[in-house]
């Protein structure tokens, strides 16, 4: 369990305040699919669907980088 899941509609991380996913968040998520790397991506992507209905202002690049752009 943890306590940095997303605040929405604002996307922010209900455990430090900081837009989700945050730092702590981004670690135990590769640790969660640490064999399943292609999983975690589609796992991020659907996300990144949701964020965007929400976030209408915030351009597109920046989303990406945000939810699925650190998974490497």
């Amino acid at each position: 369990m943890t306590t940095h899941d997303p605040v929405l509609p604002v996307w922010s991380c209900g455990g430090c305040g900081g837009p989700w996913p945050c730092r702590t968040r981004r670690t135990e998520l590769r640790a969660e699919f640490e064999s399943a790397p292609v999983s975690l991506a589609l796992y991020m992507g659907s996300y990144l669907v949701w964020a965007a209905e929400d976030l209408t202002w915030v351009p597109a690049g920046l989303l990406h980088r945000r939810f699925v752009g650190w998974i490497r």
